[in-house]
């Protein structure tokens, strides 16, 4: 189990590093916004900040979870545990099944981040990055990390959910979080097209707006069926995707991106505005 731990944290790694590589050079090729905090020293502020807290959240995981998603799947499947492995499941409809039902709970749980108060004290922090590019998709504080994850775990073990299928949602996950908060521009046919499927940049966009009906949208990260089926679809921000403000209103400035301040903002009070 030690050996195959090792060698998905590897993997996942490997992926990561390609996926943020392709995203960022992308980003540089063909920006969809040319705005202050997305060039320049800002963006270099940015990028510093939300890299840094990558790493602290990616270091804590393994620390309080070292065996995160996939172990909890390795845990299931030598007990026997889990509807899957209770009924003899085909292994391929298990996996695909369990990819599914594992992102509806992400979406879920992206939902009660915004809905339930003491989630959202947490949640904001990935909010109140003024700008919006391929680390935003990593700036998720460390509580929030290890309560998703947790959440994960668990609908794992109740699903016993394949192992590869566990390793391949999370791989997928990771990568569509860099994608859909990437700062790319692509053609706008194409962007209707593939929104039918996933969550475009465009999409996800106006999920970052601070306006309070466009933030409370668009709360998928891979699949945009969710969104349509519960009535949280904006199709594009009411000033546009140029015309928008990104953040929250009541976080503006370069100290939305120092650590320290994203670290402690889950345990300052909640404001109005927000």
């Amino acid at each position: 189990m030690t050996s195959f731990l090792f060698s998905e944290a590897a993997i996942r790694l490997f992926a990561f590093i390609g996926i943020f590589a392709a995203m960022g050079l992308y980003e540089l090729w063909s920006p969809r916004l040319e705005r202050p905090e997305m060039t320049g020293a800002l963006k270099s502020r940015r990028w510093f900040a939300n890299l840094s807290m990558v790493l602290i959240s990616s270091v804590m995981l393994r620390v309080v979870f070292p065996a995160a998603a996939v172990g909890a799947a390795l845990w299931a499947e030598a007990r026997g545990f889990g509807l899957f492995h209770g009924v003899g499941v085909d292994p391929l409809l298990a996996g695909l099944v369990s990819f599914v039902v594992l992102d509806f709970a992400v979406w879920l749980e992206h939902l009660a981040s915004h809905k339930i108060p003491v989630l959202w004290r947490i949640h904001r922090m990935h909010h109140a990055d003024n700008g919006f590019d391929v680390t935003t998709g990593l700036r998720f504080h460390p509580l929030e990390i290890l309560l998703s994850m947790a959440w994960k775990a668990v609908i794992v073990v109740l699903l016993g959910a394949p192992v590869l299928s566990v390793l391949f949602f999370e791989i997928v996950l990771n990568g569509m979080s860099m994608f859909n908060h990437s700062n790319v521009r692509l053609p706008l046919g194409l962007d209707r097209v593939l929104r039918l499927l996933v969550v475009t940049p465009d999409m996800h966009r106006v999920h970052h707006s601070t306006i309070r009906r466009e933030t409370d949208s668009n709360y998928g990260f891979n699949f945009p069926f969710w969104d349509r089926l519960f009535g949280t679809y904006i199709a594009q921000p009411k000033l546009g995707h140029e015309g928008m403000d990104i953040g929250l209103s009541a976080y503006r400035g370069t100290f939305t991106a120092t650590l320290l301040w994203m670290l402690a903002l889950p345990f300052r009070s909640l404001r109005r505005d927000q």
